[in-house]
């Protein structure tokens, strides 16, 4: 069965069909509202997302790193983990609560 790549405003779907019409099908059951933009045949049967072409190969630079790093070196202080944050990375603050709160959240 072949693999679709479909594009939609909002979302990028990897799905196998046997035509296209059923590929369409599959986003028109799943995101209703959501109007198809690209659909690609895919080449093969499987399908590859590059860690590298998303910036995750270094793990210094891993955000979730950073922020649990902080949060060890202010000893669970999110006001000073924060700042740590910001400086480690040259994040604005609003970036660096959100990194550092949603490290607290899964269970720093």
């Amino acid at each position: 069965m072949p693999l679709f790549e479909i594009e939609t405003e909002a979302h990028i779907i990897i799905t196998w069909a046997e035509t296209e019409d059923d590929a369409r099908e599959v986003v028109s059951e799943a995101y209703p509202t959501d109007e198809v933009v690209r659909l690609t045949r895919r080449p093969r049967d499987s399908w590859v997302i590059s860690k590298g072409a998303l910036g995750l190969t270094d793990t210094k630079l891993d955000p979730c790193v950073i922020a649990r790093d902080c949060l060890s070196k202010s000893a669970g202080d999110k006001v000073n983990a924060i700042r740590l944050y910001r400086m480690e990375t040259g994040s604005d603050l609003e970036h660096a609560r959100r990194a550092i709160e949603s490290n607290m959240v899964m269970g720093w």
